[in-house]
């Protein structure tokens, strides 16, 4: 492949001169944190793209996960040299609109003069990463997900459950826990991403606010809630789990998803994404249900909120680097596209046409686990407080509720004080955005 600076230079040449050039396509650095089998669903993407659009040629790379991928992105961007298009997970959605360094996507289709019509999107899933202030689109939804309970239907048959009834209440879960223990399973339950999953997720599913002014969405002088007394007492549990050895904790991230499909771990929640890396490497029958709830909870279950991520184009790109990352945006909501991609990752379908296209395919017949989370984000309608999450330095305040929550698994902390010490150490970081950026 050629320099960048040296393709630019033979496009602008070719395009001067109406020489033709074979080789002067426009490389289009993509940077993205999809590994694994979803990291190789990524490469197809950008292959097929890149045959039938040989002008253009996006490039792939794979920088870390989540917070590594954000932290290299921004970097980037202050050193001038911003990988033309960037994916970032949900919570840095807040951050990336306060940066002053993006090309809102509705402000590129609309420069570059390429069709896009922002209503193809779900709207559940397109007002996650729109302004509040024009309606329009600042990102792109590329992978939204939400967490999904994922269960050995093998190890529930050696433990004497019915493996085709995954536990519906947290209170299930973990007498299916101790079953699954008292049966030589090394580690019965284990979560991935515990902030999303453990407070934020579980306080939407339960029908709880996670912050004040509808979490986020109406202004950014806002406040975290989540020590209230279901949140603690749901800590409480998994540190009760986690002394009875029926709750593992393994780490930050996506960990457990290995251990589940390796067969160590007998349920687990973790993203709807997850079941990619699952299909291909778990020789077991397992199956995918709904995140437990509450029991007794008055709104409970009430609906998913979205992670995942989506990408966002950086300012400071060529003409026609910016026509190929609209094309290349454009041919990512194809319904074929959009569906193939949906079907072989398990992340959520972002638009209308490929959720319509999957059921006409009959898709969900043949994989109804693959609509679990479609079921969960459309449970209820959302309320005011359960739309999503819009808070500034997030991914620092997940850091912190990850050193606390680590607290409470070794003993050091009760629930309640981690979740308070949690809420004054974020809060601290919400004003200092707060100030940043008002």
């Amino acid at each position: 492949m050629l320099p960048t600076t040296l393709r630019h230079s033979l496009f602008a040449l070719c395009f001067a001169t109406f020489i033709p050039c074979a080789n002067a396509s426009v490389d289009i650095p993509f940077w993205h944190s999809m590994e694994g089998e979803l990291g190789a669903e990524v490469d197809s993407l950008a292959q097929r793209f890149n045959q039938t659009h040989s002008q253009y040629h996006i490039s792939p790379v794979y920088k870390g996960n989540y917070s590594q991928s954000l932290a290299s992105g921004i970097a980037a961007i202050r050193a001038g040299h911003a990988p033309a298009l960037l994916q970032v997970y949900e919570v840095g959605t807040a951050t990336m609109m306060a940066s002053h360094a993006i090309v809102p996507v509705w402000q590129l289709f609309q420069q570059t003069k390429v069709p896009l019509d922002e209503q193809q999107f779900v709207p559940s899933i397109v007002s996650y990463y729109s302004d509040a202030k024009t309606g329009h689109m600042v990102a792109e939804p590329f992978n939204s997900s939400t967490p999904v309970l994922y269960f050995n239907k093998e190890a529930f048959k050696r433990a004497g459950l019915d493996p085709n009834k995954a536990p519906a209440t947290w209170q299930e879960l973990e007498a299916d826990a101790m079953a699954l223990k008292k049966a030589g399973q090394a580690c019965s339950y284990s979560s991935g991403w515990q902030g999303w999953i453990q407070l934020e997720e579980f306080s939407a599913w339960n029908g709880l606010p996670v912050a004040t002014a509808n979490n986020g969405f109406d202004s950014t002088d806002v406040r975290l809630l989540f020590n209230g007394p279901l949140q603690v007492q749901h800590i409480e549990q998994l540190a009760r789990m986690k002394n009875t050895g029926t709750f593992s904790y393994l780490g930050r991230t996506d960990e457990p998803t290995k251990a589940f499909y390796s067969g160590d771990c007998a349920m687990i929640t973790a993203s709807s994404g997850s079941l990619a890396d699952i299909k291909h490497a778990a020789k077991f029958d397992y199956g995918v249900a709904p995140m437990p709830y509450q029991q007794g909870t008055p709104h409970a279950p009430q609906n998913a909120i979205i992670g995942g991520a989506s990408l966002w184009v950086t300012k400071g790109q060529m003409p026609e680097v910016y026509q190929g990352v609209a094309e290349f945006l454009k041919f990512l909501t194809q319904p074929d596209i959009a569906a193939e991609w949906h079907q072989k990752t398990g992340y959520l379908p972002v638009t209308t046409a490929a959720y319509q296209l999957s059921q006409q395919q009959g898709f969900y017949r043949r994989n109804p686990e693959a609509e679990t989370a479609i079921k969960q984000m459309l449970n209820k309608t959302p309320l005011a407080y359960t739309k999503g999450l819009r808070l500034g330095n997030m991914p620092q305040i997940r850091a912190i509720v990850d050193e606390e929550l680590e607290s409470v698994w070794t003993g050091k902390k009760t629930a309640k004080a981690a979740l308070d010490s949690a809420v004054e150490r974020g809060n601290q970081q919400l004003q200092r955005f707060h100030q940043q950026v008002n």
